[in-house]
């Protein structure tokens, strides 16, 4: 069976070394997480996949990784330093800080169910900055709350250094971060979290054609990349549009304790452009946009054919790769009992995001003969560069076949005493258990098909 609760998965990350609570020997900081040895490979091949399917897939997408520290004057024109907040109460019995349209009854706390609730004010969410030797501790500066305002005031850039026609994008992964009120879900909701998001530049009159295009082609990566079922899946339309929003809506996935979102599709018009374009009034920009005079350059598209000189609209794809993280274990993991009454719990990945890709094992400890062999294997399959492969030689084939039953390994290969009579291999496959013998010959090929299917 799946995963009942996150706690299932919480406690598989700590023992596995996924994901552990960042500085816990000192009482840790909430919303604070570090990866393990097998959380930076599960976030690096999750990473890859969007990647792959974005930039390497397309030939109209372009990549970007813009700096984490930005210019104070950007996050001004973006309506982030006036506007990008949430509405933060106090219970004035117990002290309690809390997310207002968060609570499970906004008339009593959610810590001690009392109804004596503070009038909630506004909560800047971005974290300010004090830089330079003459700053003083005036904030000067903020780490940026999302990637996607970096991404608008490369628009030029990137234009002038990779010509492109409309339509075409700008992908970026990156860390961002948040003073959240009240971090939550295990990695749903951290202060520090990483974001892969792509904008994507349009022509006005085609702007609703490529948001339902966007829509459609994310859902679907969800399903076929990450292994998530279609019918854990929905989109779900914003009931209230954001002010520079003409159509927005997200991704959610049927979490344990119910549907949440992983992605957001919006559609942008020309807000961000024209938020931070120079000679504004140039321009017949739709959106409300707050007049700028300090940008130094002019953020539109000029057409090749016809000369007209416009601001784009932006679609744009923005995915928690965190809690696409999460989603992906959840839905991978499994407890199942076994013919001998015993059980196991397994990590069913899709073979390309699993950490460790194989491993090799000797059956009995130490024998020179057969460790040799093992050696050799595994440096074969080093060479075909296709991720993490480890070598156990701790003598106990069921121990070492749960541990990585747990880490998600695909396949498990076994040099017994046979071996050394007609060089072939115990093949052990993850999900079903099955054990077939090939020559090791094979081994290589083998490996890269089972990683490779589809």
């Amino acid at each position: 069976m799946p995963a009942k609760t996150i706690n299932d998965v919480v406690a598989l990350c700590k023992r596995r070394g996924f994901i552990f609570t960042g500085s816990e020997i000192y009482g840790g900081l909430g919303g604070a997480y570090d990866y393990g040895p097998y959380g930076v490979e599960l976030m690096k091949n999750i990473r890859n996949a969007w990647w792959n399917a974005m930039i390497y897939s397309r030939n109209d997408i372009e990549g970007l990784d813009a700096a984490l520290i930005s210019n104070r004057l950007l996050w001004k024109y973006s309506g982030h330093e006036s506007s990008f907040s949430d509405p933060l109460v106090e219970c004035k019995k117990c002290g309690a800080r809390m997310r207002q349209d968060k609570m499970k009854d906004q008339k009593k706390c959610d810590n001690c169910g009392s109804t004596e609730i503070t009038e909630p004010r506004a909560y800047q969410l971005m974290m300010g900055l004090s830089i330079g030797a003459t700053a003083d501790g005036i904030i000067n500066a903020y780490l940026r709350p999302e990637t996607a305002t970096t991404t608008y005031v490369n628009f030029k850039n990137v234009l002038d250094a990779k010509p492109h026609k409309l339509p075409f994008g700008i992908a970026q992964i990156g860390k961002a971060f948040r003073n959240e009120i009240s971090p939550r879900g295990f990695v749903f909701r951290m202060r520090e979290f990483e974001q892969a998001e792509m904008q994507y530049f349009v022509r006005p009159e085609e702007d609703q054609k490529y948001f339902e295009m966007w829509k459609e082609i994310r859902r679907a990566w969800w399903i076929n990349s990450l292994g998530i079922p279609a019918e854990k899946l929905r989109f779900t339309p914003h009931e209230k549009l954001a002010h520079y929003a003409k159509a927005a809506g997200d991704i959610e996935y049927a979490f344990p304790d119910g549907f949440d979102e992983v992605e957001g599709i919006h559609n942008r018009q020309d807000f961000d452009l024209g938020s931070h374009t120079k000679a504004q009034d140039e321009f017949k920009i739709h959106a409300n946009v707050m007049e700028n005079k300090d940008s130094t350059t002019k953020l539109s598209y000029s057409d090749p054919q016809t000369g007209e000189n416009f601001i784009p609209y932006v679609i744009e794809t923005a995915m928690g790769v965190n809690r696409a993280m999460l989603a992906v274990m959840l839905e991978a993991y499994t407890e199942e009992t076994l013919q001998d009454g015993k059980s196991r719990i397994v990590l069913k990945l899709k073979p390309w995001l699993a950490p460790v890709k194989a491993a090799v094992i000797p059956l009995a400890r130490n024998v020179p003969e057969l460790l040799t062999i093992a050696n050799d294997i595994e440096n074969s399959l080093r060479k075909l560069n296709i991720g993490r492969i480890e070598l156990e030689n701790s003598g106990n084939i069921g121990k070492n076949y749960r541990r990585h039953d747990e880490i998600g390994t695909p396949v498990c290969i076994t040099v017994d005493h046979q071996t050394l009579e007609d060089n072939t291999v115990t093949l052990r496959h993850r999900d079903t258990m099955k054990q077939e013998r090939i020559n090791i010959a094979d081994v290589s090929k083998t490996v890269l098909d089972i990683i490779n299917e589809k």
